[in-house]
């Protein structure tokens, strides 16, 4: 949590991608603090340097009532909130939108969960799930294999990732409920995109993505900015960034 700009009201709260933490962040904070009056990041629980409870049941759900709490704790209940996020983080901000307990003035949403979202039928996009629930198979079955007692702290590793990783599954279960947080939200909506992502392939994603979001705009960066924009090409995320802040 950082105070940044004088005379401005403005405030942002960033919230991280899988499986990662509030660092993902480093490299644009300075920037965001010259824009903004109060910089606000966490580690979502489960991540970073936040408590990893096991056994725990980790949702998307629990973790949006942890970023309402943290504002409601930090006095901004009733401030208009600017969101920006990233992969794992995107999903919490479309749960915070579709439950509307915040006043959220702008939203970002970038890369990765749109694949798993979005209301298509295309083989790209089906291969996009397919791909994320390999690893969950395997992690279920290291968790519920027979070994010996030298494998056991990788049991309990593997038991905290599964569970972690039942964000795949609740993506797919809510799909309806977080696509139509974005199809049908009042706050403006803004895509920056990196055209190597492995996840979201150049141009049929954008295209999917122009098609059911109509009224995001989209800020597309170089040819070699991946999935990891903001690390990748800080600058020309901020760039893109302040010029859809400050746009309004």
């Amino acid at each position: 949590d950082s105070t940044g700009a004088v005379g401005s009201s403005d405030v942002v709260v960033l919230l991280h991608g899988f499986p990662t933490s509030s660092y993902d962040w480093c490299k644009i904070w300075e920037g965001l603090t010259q824009r903004f009056h109060r910089v606000i990041a966490l580690d979502f629980v489960g991540f970073g340097f936040s408590d990893k409870p096991r056994p725990h049941r980790y949702s998307i759900f629990e973790q949006a009532s942890i970023v309402e709490g943290l504002v409601r704790h930090l006095g901004l209940r009733h401030q208009r909130i600017n969101l920006l996020s990233h992969d794992y983080g995107d999903t919490v901000a479309q749960e915070l939108l579709h439950s509307a307990r915040l006043f959220f003035a702008l939203g970002w949403f970038l890369s990765r969960p749109i694949t798993r979202l979005l209301p298509c039928s295309s083989e790209l996009f089906v291969s996009g799930s397919g791909q994320s629930s390999g690893p969950t198979r395997s992690l279920r079955r290291q968790s519920t294999g027979t070994c010996g007692r030298r494998c056991g702290p990788m049991t309990a590793i593997s038991l905290f990732l599964f569970s972690i990783l039942q964000y795949i599954n609740q993506r797919k279960k809510h799909r309806d409920r977080w696509v139509g947080a974005l199809m049908s939200t009042s706050v403006p909506l803004h895509l920056i995109y990196g055209p190597l992502d492995p996840v979201n392939p150049h141009p049929e994603f954008l295209q999917l993505y122009k098609k059911v979001l109509p009224m995001s705009t989209v800020s597309v960066l170089d040819d070699h900015i991946s999935h990891y924009p903001q690390l990748e090409d800080p600058t020309g995320f901020l760039n893109a960034y302040l010029n859809f802040i400050n746009s309004f």
